[in-house]
């Protein structure tokens, strides 16, 4: 498995570079402006916990690799409350309809964090206890660059406003990287595999960075719809942006 953790560390590290990270740390940008994709990222927060629940997990357990699976799902399937409650804190949160939410939820602008997480289904549907384990760790690694630096925009946000953010800031973060720091990649690391699993590991990995990234792009056209607000008000004749193209695969 040692093979496998190495190649997401590098597909982790071409990920981390994307351009909706630049922006988060692009501290010209209002820190609000930066977090604004989050709303729209609600649909596949929501759902992170099925996932964990009922996509990843395996009871019975069919081995020691699917125990392991199943304890990270135990682990990551309660954080959407923060989320709310987040959403909640930062007057995100306005009187609808159901119908105009669910309109929203599944607009066009958010397809691509839906199509993510019916992708993260399907790659999911065959795999073994092995397999499995090397989605996680993928997803993981998605997530600590994510909320890395989402940490570091709430921080902002508690020094500007007192307003303290769990699921966007350090709470979360600290849960999310607390996960690589408690010797379990030495463990996963030690895992013998076949060239063969070896080889599939690392394509799963793969569609689970790609899938990703895909997501990424209209996560940073809410970003730049956000900032362009912001100038907008002071420039009323400033041109809206453009809804988001779908990301080239």
């Amino acid at each position: 498995m040692k093979t496998v953790l190495a190649h997401v560390l590098r597909r982790k590290r071409a990920y981390d570079r994307l351009p909706l990270f630049d922006r988060l740390r692009d501290e010209r940008l209002p820190a609000q402006a930066r977090l604004a994709f989050m709303p729209a990222l609600a649909f596949f927060i929501m759902a992170f916990a099925d996932l964990n629940r009922y996509v990843l997990r395996r009871v019975p357990a069919a081995d020691a690799h699917q125990e392991r699976v199943n304890a990270h799902t135990y682990e990551d399937d309660h954080h959407w409350p923060w989320f709310l409650e987040d959403l909640e804190k930062l007057g995100w949160s306005r009187p609808t309809t159901t119908v105009d939410a669910m309109r929203l939820l599944w607009s066009e602008e958010t397809h691509r964090c839906r199509v993510l997480m019916y992708e993260l289904c399907a790659l999911l549907s065959d795999c073994n206890g092995i397999e499995r384990l090397a989605v996680v760790e993928a997803i993981e690694e998605t997530g600590n660059v994510l909320f890395g630096l989402t940490a570091r925009i709430a921080g902002d946000i508690e020094e500007q406003a007192g307003i303290e953010l769990r699921y966007m800031g350090d709470f979360h973060f600290a849960l999310e990287s607390g996960h690589m720091q408690n010797g379990e990649h030495a463990e996963l690391a030690r895992i013998a595999l076949s060239d063969e699993e070896r080889r599939r590991c690392m394509a799963l990995a793969d569609r689970v960075f790609d899938a990703f990234a895909d997501w990424t792009h209209e996560a940073a056209w809410f970003v730049d719809r956000a900032a362009e607000a912001g100038v907008a008000a002071a420039f009323p004749r400033a041109a809206s942006a453009a809804a988001p193209q779908a990301a080239p695969r």
